[in-house]
């Protein structure tokens, strides 16, 4: 949501995947409906006003640079089943890192050898790399 809602780390995180240089974002269906759940929600209507966007609009524009996978069925891991799915769609898509604010997901560290980080570290490995 930030990276799509907001100008800060993550939304520059959206911005290189955007631009296909350094990332490949990944996603799948379960957080896809998540996603369009969420963004519909009247507390970001004021936000979506301010960037002259719709949620479809977001939606469309986190389509077009997103990959999709199907999640691998994992057992219960974090403290939220919500945040199992990223989980699952990280392991099935053999991601190099998960990129959250969601305490509930930093504070594992890894999944399945996967670093689970800010961000701000995130953009910080990617512009090393580059």
């Amino acid at each position: 949501m930030s990276g799509l809602l907001w100008r800060g780390t993550p939304h520059q995180l959206f911005i290189l995947a955007k631009e296909n240089r350094a990332l490949q974002l990944v996603t799948s269906l379960p957080l896809l409906d998540e996603l369009a759940d969420v963004i519909t929600r009247k507390q970001f209507t004021k936000r979506l006003a301010l960037i002259e966007k719709s949620s479809a609009q977001i939606l469309a524009d986190y389509l077009q640079v997103v990959e999709l996978v199907e999640p691998v069925s994992i057992p219960p891991t974090s403290s939220d089943p919500d945040d199992d799915a990223v989980l699952a769609c990280a392991l099935a898509a053999q991601a190099d890192f998960v990129v959250s604010g969601d305490d509930n997901l930093l504070v594992l560290r890894e999944f399945a050898g996967i670093p689970l980080v800010t961000a701000a570290v995130a953009l910080q490995r990617i512009t090393l790399q580059t």
